[in-house]
């Protein structure tokens, strides 16, 4: 029962709409996200890695980016941030990312950047994953005002494909009825291990996990009896592996759109922090070479 708990917990706590686009109304989750994780060593993290990383936000401010990235900090498990860039398609983030090297300004502010970066970090690894429509319910929210995620990952069994799609859908229809459920569900194509699929869920505060536990019981009376007796048969047999975990919005290392800013300045508004002189002036020469 402690599993099945889990399972139930996890898809409540979903992802409402992680877009790097420029709103103050809720809009859609991006088709593609970009993940990378950074595993900050022992004593690095806090101010230490936020400082390093303002050095990216600044060249990306400095250069009129156009593709923002959200940065979430671990509150739970190995101290990490996870670095979030959406995108319409796999061919927009190669555009990206070959728009980024023909910058030779930018691109080598962001290699200045990576080495002082690296100098905190035990391991850094990267995943890209896809949006799934179908496994999604009411996806939009108002990210700009969100202050946590909670992110959780189910690896499914090889051959169990239809058990999941069949775990997703009972859960689907359990939470219709709920009006504050919202999700989005997003499938792991590249650099997770097996057949992974990544739910998030953003909160405007703590509170929003108590009121969780609280709506499980409300998702269990939805389900009845017997659905939930077909539910944890399923989920017994179908789910290899499920981890979660609590993140919050760090702003600091965070490149957001002006929309984001401006939908709430005291919370998004870039904090200063000083660069030297020396650093200054180098990067306002044009780079000869990346």
């Amino acid at each position: 029962m402690k599993k099945v708990t889990g399972l139930l917990l996890g898809f409540y706590f979903l992802l409402g709409g992680l877009s790097m686009a420029a709103a103050q109304e809720p809009v859609p989750p991006p088709k593609v996200l970009s993940v990378i994780r950074e595993f900050v060593k022992p004593g690095k993290g806090g101010a230490l890695h936020e400082k390093a990383e303002s050095a990216f936000v600044q060249a990306m401010t400095r250069a009129k980016w156009p593709t923002h990235y959200l940065a979430v900090s671990s509150i739970s498990g190995k101290p990490r941030v996870l670095f979030l860039t959406g995108f319409d398609s796999f061919e927009a983030w190669e555009k990206d990312v070959q728009a980024t090297q023909a910058n030779t300004t930018l691109s080598a502010a962001v290699d200045r950047a990576a080495v002082a970066d690296g100098d905190l970090l035990s391991d850094l690894d990267a995943s890209a994953l896809v949006y799934r429509d179908d496994y999604s319910l009411r996806s939009s929210v108002d990210i700009p005002h969100m202050r946590y995620f909670e992110i959780s990952v189910y690896r499914v069994r090889e051959g169990h494909d239809a058990d999941w799609d069949a775990i997703v859908k009972m859960v689907k229809a359990a939470y219709e009825k709920i009006p504050d459920a919202h999700w989005a569900a997003y499938h792991a194509r590249y650099g997770q291990d097996g057949n992974t699929y990544v739910i998030f869920t953003p909160m405007k505060s703590a509170s929003e996990i108590d009121q969780g536990f609280a709506q499980s019981q409300q998702f269990m009376a939805n389900m009845g009896e017997d659905g939930m007796k077909k539910f944890s048969e399923l989920v017994a047999g179908a789910i290899e592996l499920t981890q979660h975990n609590l993140f919050s919005f760090t702003p600091a290392m965070s490149y957001v759109a002006d929309g984001w800013i401006k939908a709430d300045p005291d919370f998004w508004k870039p904090k200063s922090h000083a660069v030297p002189a020396a650093a200054k002036k180098s990067e306002e020469k044009p780079a000869t070479s990346q």
